[in-house]
């Protein structure tokens, strides 16, 4: 009966560890645990539609950040977005920020298009250039509208 005691202790422990990494593994890929390192900066979109805090920041297909706050500005009804990116990525200061359909069944995410400029953002600093997401069935519906088929 000791035995038995032994190996369920064994195996709990066991299942504990392997949660306990999973956990941090999952932390890492989303990037939950690194959410402070970083710059902040910020952008004001038309619409945000498909992005939540936590949505990816990528520049050339590669994360380097993720949307940190969203919020309705009451002034000009747009969506004034913050979002954190890596101190090791400078943006130029003409950069524009675009919200990107990742796939025709997955999310959006904010792309960053680099500008040319030799001046860089810095914490705080705002990307003027901004686009808001397309939504598709917005352009189905203009399509089935502007049907000329005959009748």
């Amino acid at each position: 009966m000791a035995n038995y005691s032994k190996i369920e202790v064994a195996t709990g422990a066991l299942v504990v560890a392997i949660a306990a990494a999973f956990m941090i593994y999952a932390g890492q890929v989303t990037g939950v645990t690194n959410s402070r390192s970083g710059y902040e900066l910020t952008a004001s979109f038309r619409s945000l539609e498909g992005v939540s805090v936590g949505t990816d920041i990528r520049l050339s297909g590669i994360k380097i950040g993720s949307v940190t706050d969203i919020s309705l500005n009451p002034e000009n009804y747009r969506i004034d977005a913050k979002f954190r990116v890596q101190n090791d990525v400078d943006i130029p200061e003409d950069s524009a920020a675009i919200v990107t359909l990742e796939g025709l069944f997955g999310g959006n995410f904010v792309e960053i298009l680099p500008g040319g400029s030799l001046m860089y953002l810095a914490a705080g600093d705002e990307i003027l250039d901004t686009q808001s997401p397309v939504s598709l069935l917005n352009l189905m519906m203009r399509f089935v509208d502007n049907d000329d088929s005959p009748k």
